[in-house]
Parts: C-alpha cells; sequence; structure tokens
C-alpha cells in the first residue's frame, strides 16, 4: 500500500459506507489513505493529536465527513495549514437532510477555510484531494486527468446505446422499469 497522504476521518463508524468512497477513489488514483472514526466533540484531543502527527508524516489533505452540528473539518482546519475537504452527511435529525451538516461545514469563520462537497459526496471529496495532490505530482494528476476522460467516454457511450435501442428498451434492459 502506498504512504498515506490523505487523512480520511468521520464522527461515527455509521458515516462509513459513505466516507468508503473517497478512499475507494483515492486508491483508483495510487493515493494511500488512512480512514479513522474520530469526533470533534466526543474526542477533541485526539482529532487535534491525530492531525498535528498526520500533518508531520507528510500528509497532504484532510477529509471529514460528519452528520448533525458537523464540527469535525472545521477543527481539523482550525490545527492545520493543510487543505481540509469537509462532506457532509445525511442527518436524521430534524429531518433536515444533511442540510444542516451541509451549513454547519460551510460556514466556517474568516481565516479557517474548509473546501465543501455536497451532501454525501466523499466521491468527489476524494477526487478534490487527488487534484490537489495532482497540483504538485505530474503523475497523480494524468491519472485525474484519465479518469475524467473515462468518464466522458463512459457517457458518449451510453448515450449512443439509449440512441440505438430507444429510451423505452434502454430502461427495460437496466431494470430500471
Amino acid at each position: 500500500m502506498n504512504k498515506p497522504l490523505v487523512g480520511i476521518l468521520m464522527g461515527s463508524d455509521s458515516d462509513l459506507p459513505v466516507m468508503q468512497d473517497a478512499a475507494k477513489v483515492l486508491e483508483e488514483f495510487g493515493i494511500g489513505s488512512e480512514v479513522h472514526t474520530l469526533s470533534a466533540h466526543r474526542t477533541p484531543e485526539a482529532v487535534v493529536e491525530y492531525v498535528t502527527k498526520s500533518e508531520a508524516s507528510g500528509y497532504k489533505v484532510f477529509i471529514c465527513g460528519a452528520g448533525g452540528a458537523a464540527h469535525l473539518a472545521g477543527v481539523v482546519a482550525a490545527h492545520t495549514a493543510l487543505p481540509t475537504i469537509g462532506v457532509p452527511l445525511m442527518s436524521t435529525k430534524m429531518g433536515a437532510a444533511g442540510v444542516d451538516s451541509l451549513f454547519s461545514t460551510a460556514q466556517m469563520p474568516p481565516g479557517i477555510p474548509v473546501a465543501t462537497v455536497g451532501i454525501g459526496g466523499a466521491k468527489n471529496a476524494g477526487i478534490l484531494a487527488a487534484q490537489i495532490i495532482g497540483a504538485g505530482d505530474d503523475t497523480v494528476r494524468a491519472k485525474v486527468s484519465a479518469y475524467k476522460e473515462k468518464m466522458a467516454k463512459d457517457i458518449v457511450a451510453k448515450d449512443t446505446e439509449l440512441q440505438e435501442k430507444g429510451f423505452k428498451k434502454y430502461l427495460e434492459e437496466k431494470g430500471l422499469i
């Protein structure tokens, strides 16, 4: 496994089904990551210790997923000069569907920026981390470019199939109707 360059943190292990997408996409780019469950509120000292240790060992980016009050990314960003990406997560609290988490993650005070992806957007957080690392690493940048080119080719191929079959047959074959 590659030396970890990205720390992926989440406030609860129940967030892992979403946050695993960041680790998976980083793995596709050949970027090592480390995943931890740490809480801004329940284990604040452990968060600071992890960030300090990780920064000293050469990490480049932190990705933090949290729901509800979603302060994890802000706490991490307050204790490092490295880029921090926040992933707001769905919350069952107040029926807010993750909007509370989005606001808590995005609305940071001046001087403590957190790049914020969409609600549940761990995959995009992984891609953004790769782009940040790729700004100084030509190999990673080439892998991100190839990934985006493949996405474009996949869409063109799907549209070609849709046009050839017609939308009803296409949906039937995909099991969508």
